[in-house]
């Protein structure tokens, strides 16, 4: 054990990567191999929601290894910081308003082309939009594995691979990825190991052909989640939220070919290019905060 130990000193990152990958991979490669038919297992499903705890649990582990009790403070500071300026709860929820906002228009024009010109009234559209929203909203409960949630699969989806995941990748990978480097080549070498974490999802739950879009999907979310981050000096809990919301409106059963989906995906995309324009990539930030706990 000891020899692990110092290697894990000796290479903190690294350690990392491994033991998010080994703890998820417990999870889910009994669950593909289940789905694939190689072994017989009444193993459920529903267990794959706690891969997402693999980042967090490693996170944790190789924290406490070099930084002990005051290290581990600090990222438990992180994971609950919620003191940022107002503007970055908004976009922590974006993904949420976005989908909010393609509803409206969708439900309008739907609306729009039911009814006769004569018969439009504004108090029954927004009625009829009212509704229209609520019941997709409800649609948004029913994900992989688990009997229809509602509105509680948002918090689901925050607690789960929101929290769960970016207390790692965020929390403790980025910002020593980050340290002599240009923090967009940080994101990209992130950007790779966090697509390699996902690929056991390919053999039960994901389409293979979904994964070149998956890839530039993975990057563009990687970049705008380094913004966010940089943006709140290191707050976790900002990027889970976001992580979480963008999970509820494009993940669940009924929505993940959905136009709204889509929109949401590549607005993302869009959002991405944007801040490599804008911010520049040595900090995709407005301004280089210290991100506590990167040493």
């Amino acid at each position: 054990m000891a020899p692990i130990t110092t290697w894990a000193k000796k290479r903190p990152v690294l350690a990392f990567f491994v033991l998010a990958y080994a703890l998820s991979w417990m999870v889910e490669i009994p669950l593909a191999l289940t789905r694939r038919g190689v072994i017989r297992s009444d193993i459920p499903f529903y267990l794959h929601y706690l891969a997402g705890y693999g980042p967090m649990l490693a996170a944790i582990v190789v924290t406490g290894l070099n930084g002990g009790a005051t290290e581990l403070k600090n990222l438990f500071d992180r994971m609950a910081k919620w003191r940022v300026r107002s503007i970055w709860w908004l976009v922590a929820i974006s993904p949420l308003g976005i989908y909010l906002l393609a509803g409206i228009f969708q439900w309008s024009q739907l609306y729009g082309r039911l009814y006769s010109p004569g018969t439009l009234n504004l108090p029954s559209m927004f009625q009829w939009v009212a509704l229209g929203l609520w019941s997709s909203m409800l649609n948004l409960g029913w994900v992989d594995f688990l009997p229809g949630l509602g509105l509680t699969a948002l918090p689901m989806w925050v607690l789960t691979f929101g929290i769960g995941e970016e207390t790692g990748w965020r929390g403790f990978a980025l910002p020593r990825l980050e340290e002599g480097r240009s923090a967009l080549r940080a994101t990209i070498i992130l950007w790779v190991f966090w697509a390699l974490w996902h690929l056991p999802l390919f053999f039960y739950t994901y389409e293979v052909s979904i994964l070149p879009g998956f890839l530039i999907g993975l990057l563009a979310g990687a970049i705008v989640f380094t913004w966010l981050y940089n943006n709140t000096g290191g707050s976790v809990l900002m990027v889970a939220l976001w992580h979480g919301t963008f999970n509820f409106t494009t993940a669940c059963v009924t929505c993940k070919t959905s136009v709204s989906a889509a929109v949401i995906s590549a607005l993302v995309m869009v959002w991405a290019v944007i801040v490599v324009l804008l911010f520049k990539p040595a900090s995709l930030a407005r301004r280089t905060e210290q991100l506590k706990g990167a040493e």
